[in-house]
C-alpha cells in the first residue's frame, strides 16, 4: 500500500451518519463513515475518522501528528436548539419590549408549516420562547432609527434588571436595545453595568454578557435579539462539544488549530465570538464543495442537492455563486447573520411513513428515524416504517453491507413492518406498496428541485445537477427522471461530500454591518463632493469591520498581514424591500468614480438576478449594509484524476432488485472496482461501504477521469 503523508482533516457529523475525509500532501483523500452520536459527538468522530485512516493502513496515532488543517461540522448545536436543551439565559430589552418573544412576528409563527395548514388558524401556536416572560426585563431610555439618543438611559433600570436575572441564577445574560445598530452607547452602557453588578456579587466570569451591536448589529430588532439569544443559549454550551471534540485531536498529538464551518461559507476558530454562525454548518459544507467542484470543472450552473437521513437541502449556484441571504430562518426562527440559502425539505432516508387513517393516503415524514435508521435496525428501538425500511424491501440497499457490515439490518422485520403498517391498509402487495411509496418520495424531491431552478426563471437544462449525501446516489435516478438537466453528476464520494466541502472552504471570517446611506435619485449625477463624501462612509464602515476580523484571526495566531480582504456592500433601489449583494470594484470608495463604478455593478447584478427591462435608476439607491470579508490561504483536497480505461466493472453478485415493475435479477458492482471510464447501463446497483448507487433500466452511470459518475438515459453521454 502506497504511503499517504496526511495533511488535512474535514469532518461532517450529520443526523445519522458522522463523515470523515483526510486530504493528504498530494491532494488525493479518503472517506469514512460511522454513525453519529449524538450524546458524545467526539466518539462519533474518532469513529469515522479511524474509519478513514484504515483505508490507508494507518491509526489515529500515526496520522493526526502530521495533520496541519482540521474542519469540524455538525448538528448538535441545532439540536440543543431544536430540542430546548441550552443555557438558563436572561434578557434586557428595552422597555415597552418585554414580550417580544411571547408575540414574535408573525412570519415567524408560521414557519415550517404547509400552506394549508397556514390556511387552518386552529393549527397555529407561538414558538416556546427560548427565555420565559420573568427573565425578559426592561430599561428605560431610547435611541432613535438616526441613532440620536432622544431619551436618556436610566441606568437604575439596568442596575435592578442585572440584580434580577443573576438572583434567577441565569447562566448568561443578553442585551438587545431598539436600534443599538444605529448607536450602540445605551446597550455598550448596560454591558459595563451588568458587569459592575457581577463584580459586586463576586460571578465576574461564570455570566458571560452578549451585546447584540457587538455581535450582530444589523437592523430588524427581532431577528438580531433572536440571534443574540441563540449565541448564549444555544451557541456557548455548544463550545463544550467542539472543545470535547479538540480534546480528542490532542489525546492523539494532534498539533492543528480545529475550525468549525460558518454559515457564510468558510471556517472559523471553535473560540470565535460569534459561534451561531454555525447553526447550520453541515449542509454549508456541501453548497462550498459543490462550487469547488463547479470552478474546477467550468460549470457555472450547478443544482446541488443533499440527501442524508433527515432532510432534502437544495441550493443553486449561479455564475459560480452562492445566494447569500442576510435574515434566514431556522428552526422557526428568524436571524440576523448572513447564510448561504439552501431551502431544507423534510424529507430523507430516514423520513417515517405512515397511512393516513382518514384520506388512506401515504404520508412522508417529516420526523425522521435519524440516526436509528429504521425497524429493519432492531437495536434503533423504532416502531415506525421509514424510507430507508422500503429500500431494503425493495432490495436496493444490502442488509449485510451496511456501514460496510457494521451495522446488521434484519429484511424479515421490514418486510413485516412494512406489509403491517403500510400494504395492508393500500390494498397492495409489499413490494407494490413499497415501490409506490419510493416512487411519491422521489417525485417530491423532483418537483422541490425544479422549483427551486423555474423559481429563478431559469431552466433545468441551463443547471448541472450535483447529487450528494449518503441517499442521494440511490435515489438520483428517480428525482432526476424525465428532467433534462445540463448534467447529472454523482461523485463516487457523494456520501463524505459535505465533509469534502468543509475542506475545501477557507479559513475566513465575515462582518456585515447595517449603514442605510442613500443615494439620492439623481445618484450617478450627484456632485463629485456628494459622491465622495458617501464612499468615505461606506469605506470607515469597511474599515472597522477589517478590526473586527482582524481580531478574530488574533485569536489563532494570524496577524494582520497575511490577511486577504474583500470588501462588498448590500444596495438595493430606494425604496424597494429587497437588497442584493455587490463585490466592490474597488477596495476603498475614495473617489467619485469608484461610487458611480459600484452602481455599475448593482446595476449590471440587479439585470441578471430580476431582468435588465426592470433596472429602475429613477428610483434612487440605498447601500443598505458593509460587509468584510477576510481569509488566510489553507490546503484544500484536489480534485481526483486518473487515466481512464474502456469497459465495465467486474460483478461481485447478482439479487433481486425491484424496479417498479417487478423483481429483476441485478448485477452488483463494488465501488472500489469501477475505473475511470467505465460505464455501467442498468439496471444495476454500485454499492460500497457508505452509500448505494441505484441505476435503473433505461439509464447509464459512466465514471470520469476525476471520479465523478455521469448518469444519462442509455444511449446518451457513453
Amino acid at each position: 500500500m502506497a504511503e499517504h503523508n496526511p495533511r488535512v482533516l474535514a469532518i461532517d457529523a450529520g443526523g445519522t451518519m458522522t463523515d470523515t475525509i483526510i486530504v493528504d500532501d498530494a491532494g488525493s483523500f479518503v472517506v469514512g463513515k460511522a454513525q453519529t452520536t449524538p450524546e458524545d459527538e467526539s466518539r462519533g468522530f474518532m469513529g469515522s475518522a479511524g474509519d478513514a485512516l484504515e483505508q490507508w493502513g494507518s491509526t489515529a496515532e500515526r496520522a493526526f501528528p502530521l495533520l496541519v488543517s482540521g474542519i469540524f461540522s455538525g448538528t448538535a448545536m441545532l439540536n440543543r436548539l431544536l430540542s430546548r436543551q441550552g443555557l438558563e439565559i436572561g434578557a434586557i430589552v428595552s422597555a415597552g419590549q418585554e414580550d417580544y418573544l411571547r408575540i414574535e412576528r408573525g412570519i415567524q409563527t408560521y414557519l415550517g408549516y404547509s400552506y394549508s395548514d397556514r390556511l387552518h388558524l386552529a393549527t397555529h401556536h407561538h414558538n416556546p420562547p427560548l427565555v420565559p416572560r420573568e427573565r425578559v426585563l426592561g430599561v428605560r431610555g431610547r435611541v432613535d432609527v438616526f441613532g440620536e439618543e432622544i431619551l436618556p438611559l436610566r441606568e437604575q433600570d439596568a442596575r435592578e434588571a442585572a440584580a434580577a436575572l443573576l438572583d434567577a441564577g441565569v447562566e448568561g445574560i443578553c442585551v438587545s436595545l431598539l436600534f443599538s445598530y444605529r448607536n450602540p452607547e445605551h446597550e455598550i452602557r448596560v454591558g459595563r453595568i451588568v458587569e459592575e453588578v457581577k463584580a459586586e456579587r463576586g460571578v465576574d466570569g461564570e455570566v458571560p454578557v452578549f451585546l447584540s451591536s457587538e455581535l450582530y448589529p444589523m437592523r430588524r430588532d427581532l431577528p438580531r435579539l433572536n440571534s443574540t439569544l441563540i449565541e448564549a443559549y444555544a451557541a456557548e454550551p455548544s463550545r463544550k462539544t467542539l472543545r470535547a471534540v479538540r480534546a480528542k485531536t490532542k489525546d492523539h498529538d494532534a498539533g492543528f488549530e480545529l475550525r468549525v464551518m460558518a454559515s457564510h461559507g468558510g471556517t472559523i476558530s471553535i473560540e470565535a465570538k460569534e459561534l451561531a454562525r454555525t447553526l447550520v454548518s453541515g449542509p454549508i459544507g456541501g453548497v462550498v464543495g459543490g462550487r469547488a467542484l463547479a470552478e474546477r470543472l467550468g460549470l457555472p450552473n450547478v443544482l446541488c442537492t443533499d440527501i442524508g437521513g433527515t432532510s432534502f437541502d437544495i441550493a443553486l449556484l449561479t455564475d459560480g455563486r452562492t445566494e447569500i441571504t442576510q435574515t434566514p430562518d431556522i428552526a422557526r426562527f428568524v436571524l440576523a447573520m448572513p447564510l448561504v440559502k439552501i431551502d431544507s425539505v423534510g424529507a430523507g432516508t430516514g423520513s417515517f411513513v405512515r397511512v393516513n387513517p382518514n384520506s388512506n393516503r401515504p404520508e412522508l415524514g417529516p420526523d425522521s428515524a435519524g440516526s436509528r435508521i429504521g425497524v429493519c435496525w432492531p437495536e434503533g428501538g423504532l416502531e415506525t416504517v421509514s424510507i430507508t425500511d422500503l429500500d431494503l424491501v425493495l432490495g436496493r440497499i444490502n442488509p449485510d453491507y451496511f456501514l460496510g457490515g457494521d451495522i446488521e439490518l434484519d429484511p424479515e422485520r421490514a418486510r413485516a413492518e412494512v406489509e403491517r403498517q403500510v400494504a395492508e391498509p393500500l390494498g397492495l402487495p409489499v413490494a407494490d406498496a413499497a415501490a409506490g411509496v419510493v416512487s411519491l418520495f422521489e417525485q417530491t424531491l423532483r418537483n422541490e428541485a425544479v422549483g427551486r431552478i423555474l423559481g429563478k426563471g431559469y431552466s433545468p437544462a441551463d443547471y448541472a445537477l450535483l447529487c450528494y449525501g449518503g441517499g442521494g446516489p440511490l435515489h438520483v435516478a428517480g428525482y432526476t427522471d424525465e428532467v433534462p438537466y445540463r448534467d447529472v453528476l454523482i461523485p463516487a464520494w457523494a456520501a463524505g461530500f459535505s465533509a469534502y466541502g468543509c475542506a475545501c472552504a477557507p479559513f475566513e471570517y465575515r462582518y456585515d454591518r447595517t449603514i442605510d446611506l442613500p443615494v439620492g435619485a439623481a445618484g450617478l449625477a450627484a456632485d463629485d463632493g456628494t459622491k465622495a463624501g458617501i464612499g468615505m462612509m461606506v469605506s470607515g464602515a469597511w474599515r472597522g469591520l477589517e478590526e473586527k476580523v482582524a481580531a478574530e484571526f488574533a485569536k489563532s495566531g494570524i496577524d494582520r498581514g497575511r490577511i486577504e480582504f474583500q470588501h462588498a456592500v448590500r444596495m438595493q433601489y430606494y425604496g424597494q424591500l429587497n437588497d442584493i449583494e455587490i463585490a466592490s470594484p474597488h477596495a476603498e470608495l475614495t473617489e467619485a468614480g469608484h461610487l458611480d463604478a459600484l452602481i455599475a455593478t448593482f446595476e449590471d447584478a440587479y439585470g441578471k438576478v430580476y431582468a435588465r427591462s426592470a433596472r429602475s435608476p429613477e428610483l434612487g439607491y440605498l447601500v443598505t449594509h458593509a460587509i468584510v470579508t477576510g481569509s488566510v490561504p489553507v490546503e484544500t483536497p484536489a480534485l481526483p484524476d486518473a487515466e481512464p480505461v474502456e469497459g465495465t466493472p467486474p460483478e461481485k453478485d447478482r439479487r433481486p432488485v425491484h424496479w417498479g415493475d417487478g423483481f429483476v435479477a441485478t448485477p452488483i458492482h463494488e465501488l472500489a472496482e469501477v475505473r475511470p471510464g467505465h460505464v455501467i447501463g442498468g439496471p444495476a446497483i454500485v454499492e460500497s461501504v457508505a452509500t448505494t448507487l441505484a441505476i435503473p433500466p433505461g439509464r447509464t452511470a459512466r465514471l470520469d477521469r476525476h471520479q465523478i459518475f455521469h448518469m444519462s438515459i442509455s444511449g446518451e453521454g457513453t
